[in-house]
């Protein structure tokens, strides 16, 4: 588990392609590497890799099987690209963020980037149907980072987009200041918001049964979808 609070920056310093998979050598912010040991678990831009290899005191190296990167932005970086990283975190330890898996649910994309006094404003572009489980002022995981959703909305046939503003703190201790219009994002969604959304979801489903194809035709007619009726049902207290 990790708690999307980013401990450093690490560098690309080599990669490797092998049949199945394509192996990264990573270097560290000094100090960060204490204490790893081959097995341990690092989030990598949002993703969860397991250490392979030991390089000194600030590199280490990992395996990247294909699936993984087709799914995340791993497959497109390349030596020097920068990338944010936090180990997973110990019993007992303070959750800054909120709990992260490190397993990603689907790539987005910046489309747009203000840069307001002592603020910068991300707009990140949402494919359906994963906008059902993103709302204003709740939590999500961009790149391995927790941050709160500033605003949300969500477009016909279930895209949409939201936005994050981070401060200049937030900007130093991550790679977001390097991300322009276009760059694709790892996104993990909030599991506790996935669960109430999916839950009354199905639950309309098993009361309704045949009448809720019918529902989403009215609801449709109106603007509408049933995305709208259960978000505010299954927005969890904070």
């Amino acid at each position: 588990m990790f708690t999307g609070i980013v401990q450093g920056i690490a560098s690309v310093e080599a990669l490797t392609d092998h049949p199945g998979l394509r192996s990264f050598r990573l270097r560290f912010p000094s100090g960060f590497a204490g204490g790893l040991a081959i097995g341990a678990s690092v989030a990598v831009d949002g993703v969860c890799l397991t250490v392979t290899a030991l390089h000194g005191d600030d590199v280490a190296g990992f395996d990247v099987m294909q699936q993984s990167l087709a799914l995340t932005t791993l497959a497109g970086l390349q030596p020097g690209s920068r990338v944010n990283v936090e180990r997973a975190a110990k019993d007992g330890a303070e959750i800054g963020g909120h709990p992260l898996s490190g397993h990603v649910d689907f790539m987005a994309r910046v489309t747009q980037v203000r840069r307001p006094e002592n603020n910068h404003v991300l707009r990140i572009a949402v494919p359906a149907p994963w906008m059902r489980y993103v709302f204003a002022k709740g939590y999500i995981a961009v790149n391995g980072a927790s941050l709160t959703v500033s605003e949300a909305q969500r477009e016909p046939g279930g895209a949409g987009w939201f936005e994050v503003w981070l401060i200049p703190e937030t900007l130093r201790a991550t790679t977001f200041a390097d991300k322009a219009e276009g760059t694709a994002l790892n996104i993990e969604i909030e599991r506790q918001t996935q669960v109430f959304v999916d839950t009354v979801r199905d639950a309309i489903d098993e009361r309704l049964g045949p009448l809720a194809q019918a529902l989403e035709v009215l609801l449709r007619q109106q603007g509408l979808s049933l995305d709208d009726v259960t978000r505010p049902l299954a927005l969890p207290p904070r």
